[in-house]
């Protein structure tokens, strides 16, 4: 499985998020918590800001870089 993002549109620490990662080629899926429900339920079970990240190895991560990001629900 590689890195997935969970985000949401006008959300300025995923954007940056997502602008950093493809400029360190690091590969990762991103998954708009607003365009499906089955990804919104994943993320609501972590957390209620986005960005949420899920590692290779399972770890989650919450926020980039400091900034804890924005809230989805």
């Amino acid at each position: 499985m590689a890195l997935i993002m969970y985000s949401i549109p006008g959300c300025g620490t995923c954007a940056r998020a997502k602008r950093e990662m493809e400029a360190e080629g690091i590969e990762f899926e991103e998954r708009n918590v607003h365009t499906s429900d089955e990804w919104y339920r994943e993320a609501a079970k972590i957390g209620v800001t986005v960005p949420i990240f899920i590692h290779e190895d399972s770890r989650v991560e919450i926020g980039w870089r400091g900034d804890s990001g924005c809230l989805f629900q």
